[in-house]
């Protein structure tokens, strides 16, 4: 084993030393960034974690964290943790039933909720929830049965005034084996498991996954990065545990929807994301050509086009190389200045990046990575190479993590990076391992002659058709998104003769193409528009021109509203729930096979 088992206070302190900034982290709130200093940042943890202390908060002892992202989350993390006490941590948008089974199932001593809106979908709970002995606001509350934030931070400065040394006395007594989170999987099917994370699992993934960091904090004069998945998902939580160890400042965006403006005003050097940003801001890069003309317009797609068949294991030479210096001096460059000029890279997760998507960025001068791993493997198992990326796949695995291929095509890891299991669920952990200690995924994939790793598709997305023919849905789904006008897809068909889709529109765009056109949407039943049904077979026939005839999309129905997690459609990652579209959608898809 490469690295010594650590505690992730000792990682973060590491971290912080080497940061030259002065800046620990920034939110931005109604639309004003606010600054956290590395010493307030240490003296706000320290006080919040004695704080819960004296509120008898002990070892072992779980606490919730119900909040938006924010320096003050990391604060909350640090400080519960600091003191050997277990994270759970709430996504702000799962429903109030879920938030009470998360409670109950582990037993939270205290809840730490952002503000009174967050709060206003927990109240009703308390008094079902037995296990919670004082709850924390972040923000000024107007309930007064509510800690606030400054007044627990308080508690905890009077204490560490007469025990100065207790908080490093309690630090001392964590050992890298205990647990530091419960992380409840928002998976596709069945109620949150509770991933249990030791904090070794947790350590030993940041330094084992810095090694495959695209970026340095000597990348920029004023080095930042910009993050905007939640902190509640373990892939953007271990993001902020590594870009806090680099000594980069974290900021946290208000609102996904001025995430443009923010890359903007920040300039950063680095972000994590999920597929679906980078295939909407393509989309957004092709559509944008339109309002282009005569050679403008010729010079535009060509560049793109020119980014779409780009290999960064065969980078261009010769003439191939002019044409990408031509093409990044007319149109590339402008691109990255709209990402704000400093951005070295972004690390891709949570799902498969479609090919011509991460061809395109590396094409346009970004370090494109992917990475693979789940809840269960804390979650970093296989990332690209700083400086070798390989389209299409997921990366090789991390230091002291092994990965093989079972005989059914799925994917088993071992490591230090492997949860303790799932909380209170003996059976359901038991399911999850081999006899001899292997850790199913329930992905299916291939590991290549250089032991790069392949995802094929989810285990239990794959499905079969009358006629035998098994369809995995996931690569057609992303080829269906990967255009201007195709804003989600899911693929069905099981049991079935033929694979159909549901489609939801990209409607600002189909707007923006058709008013060139003279042509305005419907205010409503923009589905029966004959144009968009056109628009949309289009794209649907680009699609099956690469796919074998039984993978093909027969038959198509268009969705005017997006999925949604409200509507249990996509879990927190964005990802879709099949199970739940399957509920929703019922009769639209039996309708699609009764002719």
């Amino acid at each position: 084993m490469k690295y010594d088992p650590e505690i992730v206070p000792n990682i973060i302190e590491t971290g912080i030393s080497k940061n030259t900034t002065g800046i620990f982290s920034a939110v931005k709130r109604n639309g004003e960034w606010l600054e956290t200093s590395i010493e307030e940042f240490r003296t706000k943890t320290r006080n919040l974690a004695l704080g819960l202390y004296e509120l008898g908060v002990r070892k072992g002892d779980r606490v919730s964290i119900h909040s938006e992202n924010s320096t003050e989350w990391l604060i909350c993390d640090q400080a519960v943790i600091s003191i050997g006490a277990i994270n759970v941590a709430v996504y702000t948008t799962q429903p109030s039933d879920q938030i009470k089974y998360i409670l109950e199932n582990s037993e939270a001593k205290v809840h730490i909720v952002s503000n009174d809106d967050l709060f206003a979908e927990t109240k009703p709970l308390m008094k079902e929830i037995t296990t919670v002995e004082a709850v924390i606001s972040i923000q000024p509350s107007k309930h007064k049965k509510l800690k606030g934030f400054e007044e627990v931070m308080e508690m905890g400065a009077a204490l560490h005034e007469k025990e100065p040394e207790l908080l490093e006395k309690l630090k001392s007594e964590i050992d890298p084996d205990d647990l530091a989170n419960i992380n409840y999987t928002s998976g596709t099917t069945g109620v949150p498991k509770g991933v249990m994370l030791s904090h070794n699992n947790l350590a030993s993934n940041v330094l084992a996954s810095n090694e495959r960091m695209a970026y340095s904090a000597d990348d920029a004069k004023d080095p930042k990065i910009l993050s905007y998945l939640p902190l509640a998902h373990m892939l953007e939580r271990i993001a902020s545990y590594i870009y806090i160890y680099t000594g980069v400042p974290v900021y946290y965006i208000e609102d996904v929807n001025e995430i443009k403006t923010d890359f903007i005003t920040i300039k950063p050097i680095y972000f994590s994301t999920v597929p679906r940003l980078l295939e909407k801001i393509m989309a957004g890069l092709k559509v944008r050509g339109q309002e282009l003309s005569g050679l403008k317009k010729q010079l535009y797609y060509w560049a793109i086009d020119l980014a779409e068949n780009y290999d960064p294991e065969d980078p261009p030479t010769g003439l191939e190389k002019i044409k990408f210096k031509v093409a990044d001096k007319a149109v590339y460059s402008k691109i990255r200045d709209g990402l704000g000029g400093n951005l070295v890279g972004m690390m891709v997760g949570g799902a498969a990046l479609a090919p011509p998507v991460m061809r395109f960025f590396n094409g346009i001068g970004y370090k494109c990575g992917q990475g693979y791993g789940l809840t269960e493997t804390s979650p970093v198992a296989t990332g690209s190479l700083p400086d070798w990326i390989r389209i299409g796949s997921a990366g090789k695995p991390i230091t002291d993590v092994e990965i093989k291929i079972a005989d059914d095509g799925e994917i088993l890891i071992k490591g230090p990076n492997i949860m303790q299991g799932y909380y209170k669920m003996p059976e359901q952990t038991k399911e999850v391992f081999t006899e001899d200690g292997w850790f199913c995924t329930g992905d299916i994939g291939h590991l290549d002659e250089d032991n790069w790793l392949f995802i094929t598709d989810r285990k239990k997305s794959m499905f079969k058709l009358s006629t035998g023919k098994y369809v995995a849905p996931q690569p057609i789904e992303n080829a269906l998104v990967n255009n201007g006008f195709i804003d989600q897809a899911m693929v069905v068909g099981a049991e079935e003769k033929f694979c159909a889709a549901i489609i939801i529109p990209d409607w600002k765009n189909m707007e923006k193409r058709f008013e060139r056109f003279g042509y305005i949407l419907p205010g409503e039943n923009k589905i029966e528009s004959e144009h968009v049904r056109n628009r949309i077979q289009k794209e649907v026939d680009k699609v099956n021109k690469k796919l074998p005839h039984w993978e093909k999309i027969k038959k198509f129905v268009l969705l005017e509203e997006p999925f949604t997690i409200e509507k249990g459609e996509l879990t927190a990652k964005m990802s879709i729930k099949r199970a739940g579209v399957m509920k929703n959608h019922k009769e639209l898809i039996e309708s699609i096979y009764q002719d």
